[in-house]
């Protein structure tokens, strides 16, 4: 099974289930600035659901395209070597290109990259229940 996905429906809806029950608050919109580094420029509004925490103990990111939406479509998995961490972030209403953009946002330094998970409708064996 090297390099495959298990996928599992359950987990997607808890995503949504996080993602409806929570406010997102956009601190970051589409075309703004990174506040640390200049020349990393947000492709779609970047922000967060509020009264969540994440695995870095701040609230779930999360990236908002244009198409609005109510469910979550994919996450990204970012590693960063300088911040020493992992962190998944929410992707939902994003267009394909939107979500090229964001893994090119994501992964233009030397020191991030990030891979993209897409939503799967599989429940695997042993996913009894939700």
């Amino acid at each position: 099974m090297e390099g495959q996905l298990e996928n599992n429906i359950f987990f997607w809806q808890k995503l949504d289930t996080l993602l409806l029950s929570s406010s997102c608050t956009i601190d970051r919109p589409k075309g703004s600035h990174h506040y640390k580094y200049r020349n990393l420029i947000y492709p779609v509004d970047y922000g967060f659901l509020t009264d969540t925490t994440g695995s870095d103990q701040a609230p779930i990111d999360v990236f908002k395209g244009s198409k609005g939406g109510i469910k979550v479509q994919a996450i990204a998995v970012s590693a960063d070597i300088l911040k020493k961490d992992c962190e998944v972030k929410l992707i939902t209403g994003c267009t394909e290109h939107e979500i090229l953009r964001i893994l090119e946002f994501l992964n233009q330094t030397e020191f991030q990259k990030a891979i993209l998970v897409r939503r799967g409708n599989e429940a695997p064996s042993w996913a009894t229940s939700d």
